[in-house]
């Protein structure tokens, strides 16, 4: 079993709003970064879906209700001190014996397409590589398929240098897989990459449509 972590419990300071609750323009008129994000773990064949919450949590959860979309919600009250506390805050919910995995995105990379995420999975099954991520001309993207073998060396992590260094220690080329989807390396940070993103998808239009090679 593979669940996935959204991590959605930063201060979104760079932004100045709430990146979780920010629009999109989908077909419903309500999409969120959450909720497509959500809905392309789901499109991807992700049943156990958890969202790791923090700055602002009520806003947050309470937007996520308009969507009458089902997802487990886990608190981390310590998300100033770094994006790896929500990692493992999320680890801490989904860790059980069935899981072999976990797949992880930040929830400002909104346009990941659920092909990129059935890609990452499927060169999974094949390698079995500790790390799998998308990648494209030498960057590196999400969703970052974990693991459970690299679960205790995050544990173990110097929380100021972040889940990188582990990354970096344990990823193999036989985890790389090659994709073309600009959304999965579309990392949202401030009010202008907003703009542009939204610009890009033309308002939505074109989210879930990248493809994997």
């Amino acid at each position: 079993m593979v669940p996935a972590i959204i991590l959605a419990a930063g201060q979104s300071t760079r932004m100045g709003r709430l990146k979780p609750n920010l629009p999109l323009h989908g077909a419903s008129g309500t999409e969120t970064f959450l909720t497509r994000l959500v809905r392309m773990f789901m499109e991807a064949g992700v049943d156990d879906i958890v969202v790791v919450v923090g700055h602002e949590k009520d806003a947050v959860v309470a937007k996520f209700s308009e969507s009458h979309l089902r997802v487990r919600f886990v608190e981390n009250p310590d998300y100033a001190s770094g994006q790896l506390t929500s990692l493992l805050a999320g680890l801490r919910v989904v860790d059980r014996p069935s899981v072999v995995a976990t797949l992880c995105t930040p929830v400002d990379v909104p346009f990941t397409s659920s092909a990129t995420t059935r890609t990452v999975l499927e060169r999974y099954r094949e390698t079995h590589a500790p790390i799998v991520r998308p990648t494209n001309a030498g960057r590196h993207g999400h969703p970052l398929l974990i693991d459970r073998t690299v679960f205790d060396p995050l544990r173990r992590a110097d929380l100021m240098a972040g889940a990188r260094p582990v990354v970096r220690k344990y990823a193999r080329a036989a985890g790389d897989v090659e994709v073309d989807d600009v959304g999965a390396f579309l990392d949202i940070d401030t009010p202008e990459d907003y703009v542009e993103a939204i610009r890009i998808f033309d308002g939505g239009d074109r989210v879930g449509r990248g493809h994997a090679d």
